[in-house]
């Protein structure tokens, strides 16, 4: 597929989500692709960013339980940690004043320091990613900062999807609470 006719698919799904959920539509947004490991920041309808993540290394899923990755259309319900420092550490999402130590290899443990910045997602399709059994807010899926930055571009996560901790910096400051968030293979 070029780079224009992937574009153009971002476009619509971007649109899609905008139509379907209005009150959403005048916030930044981003588009997480699975596939790519690829998160994309729009604004007005324009691709103004693209970023390498990590989504989860059990693939895409909704169910509780699963540690995957949900698709679908979400938004930002919370950000959190607006004043930590860089690769600062979160615990049950609250500061520990301590900086991680960033990871380069391409290879590490399974666990994981979220680090930096939480945007706390939540799911908006009823049914899907919302509700009993598929809650994307009630299983913890954040976009997040991680220690592990030579994993990233990789699926390697337990559900959330990773960043860099400067990538996850900036769109924490391009996002708002109530932007959408589309999450698709």
């Amino acid at each position: 597929m070029h780079a224009h006719e992937a574009t153009r698919q971002l476009l619509g799904l971007y649109a899609k989500a905008c139509d379907q959920y209005p009150q959403h539509a005048d916030y930044p947004a981003a588009i997480v692709n699975i596939r790519e490991q690829t998160l994309y920041v729009f604004a007005d309808r324009e691709c103004i960013g693209k970023y390498p993540v990590s989504t989860s290394r059990f693939g895409a899923g909704e169910k509780e339980n699963s540690y995957k990755t949900p698709r679908g259309v979400h938004c930002v319900a919370e950000k959190i940690g607006a004043d930590a420092g860089f690769a600062e550490i979160f615990e049950a999402r609250k500061r520990t004043y301590t900086a991680a130590e960033i990871e380069s290899g391409t290879t590490g443990a399974l666990n994981d320091c979220i680090t930096s910045r939480i945007l706390w997602l939540t799911g908006l399709e009823e049914g899907l990613n919302k509700g009993v059994g598929v809650d994307t807010h009630g299983r913890y899926i954040y976009i997040h900062g991680t220690h592990q930055e030579g994993l990233i571009g990789q699926p390697v996560s337990a559900g959330c999807i990773r960043m860099k901790n400067q990538d996850v910096m900036d769109i924490f400051d391009c996002l708002e609470v109530s932007s959408l968030v589309v999450i698709s293979e």
